[in-house]
C-alpha cells in the first residue's frame, strides 16, 4: 500500500516523487492534503480514472470492512449505504439471535434515524431480519464487521466508541445487548459504507476523550518493540487524530 503517515519532510518528498514529472498541481495537492489531515493523517496516492489530478479528503475514520449484505446498500448508483446522522451500535460479539436486538431497534425506529451496527459478525436470523426491515423501510440499518482481530478488534471498537460517543456492548464487562438503550449508542454526522470500506465522518465523541485516547496509543507506540505493532498502532492514531487524504493522479500524469 502507498499509505504513508505524513509526518516529516521525507514523506512529502517521497509522495511528491511518486508523480514522475512532479508537476506543480500534484505538489499543491500534497500541501493541501497535509494541511487538511495534519501530521497524524494518512495520505494515499492512487491513479485516478479521469485526466485531472484530484484531492479527496476523508475527515474522519475509515476502516476496511464493508456491509455484511449488499441488501443494505441504499444508493444503487454507487452501491453504498449512506446514513445521515445515524446512531451507532458497537457490539463485541457475534449476533445471530434477533431477539437480542429488538429493544434497541424499536428505540431507534421511533427516532426515525438510521442505525449502523458494528459487531464481530451479524448472521443467520438476525441478519435476515435486519435486511427485510431495511428493505421495507421500517428501519434504515446497515451492519458491518468490526475491523481487526482478537485484541486489536477490541481496541478498535473502543476507538470507534470514543470517536462517536458510544459504549461498546461487551459481555466481558457484564453488559447485555438486550438491555442496550439509545444512551449506549454513538452518533456521527454521516456514515458511508461500501462493499469494502466504512467511513465515519464527524463522530460526536468528546474531543478531550479522543485526545486522551490518542496519547494512550502514542505511549504504546513508544513502548513497543515490534515494527508491525507500531505500524498498526500508528494507523489507529491516524484514524482517530487525523484523517485520510486520497490524492488521485490523473491519467495524463505519469505515475
Amino acid at each position: 500500500s502507498n499509505a504513508k503517515p505524513a509526518d516529516d519532510f521525507k514523506a512529502i518528498e517521497q509522495v511528491g516523487s511518486i508523480s514522475a514529472n512532479s508537476d506543480t498541481t500534484v505538489g499543491k495537492l500534497i500541501a493541501q492534503a497535509m494541511e487538511k489531515v495534519g501530521k497524524e493523517g494518512v495520505i494515499t496516492v492512487e491513479e485516478g480514472s479521469g485526466f485531472e489530478d484530484a484531492l479527496d479528503v476523508v475527515e474522519g475514520m475509515q476502516f476496511d470492512r464493508g456491509y455484511i449484505s449488499p441488501y443494505f446498500a441504499n444508493k444503487q448508483d454507487t452501491l453504498t449505504a449512506e446514513l445521515e446522522n445515524p446512531f451507532i451500535l458497537l457490539v463485541d460479539k457475534k449476533i445471530g439471535n434477533i431477539r437480542e436486538l429488538i429493544s434497541v431497534l424499536e428505540a431507534v425506529a421511533k427516532t426515525g434515524k438510521p442505525l449502523l451496527i458494528i459487531a464481530e459478525d451479524v448472521e443467520g436470523e438476525a441478519l435476515a431480519t435486519l435486511v427485510v426491515n431495511n428493505m421495507r423501510g421500517i428501519i434504515k440499518v446497515c451492519a458491518v464487521k468490526a475491523p481487526g482481530f482478537g485484541d486489536r478488534r477490541k481496541a478498535m471498537l473502543q476507538d470507534i466508541a470514543i470517536l462517536t460517543g458510544a459504549t461498546v456492548i461487551s459481555e466481558e464487562v457484564g453488559m447485555s445487548l438486550e438491555q442496550a438503550t439509545l444512551q449506549d449508542l454513538g452518533t456521527a454526522h454521516k456514515i458511508t459504507v461500501s462493499k469494502e470500506n466504512t467511513v465515519i465522518v464527524d463522530g460526536a465523541g468528546d474531543a478531550a476523550a479522543i485526545a486522551e485516547r490518542v496519547q494512550q496509543i502514542r505511549a504504546q507506540i513508544e513502548e513497543s518493540s515490534s515494527e508491525y505493532d507500531r505500524e498498526k498502532l500508528q494507523e489507529r492514531v491516524a484514524k482517530l487524530a487525523g484523517g485520510v487524504a486520497v490524492i488521485k493522479i490523473g491519467a495524463a500524469t505519469e505515475v
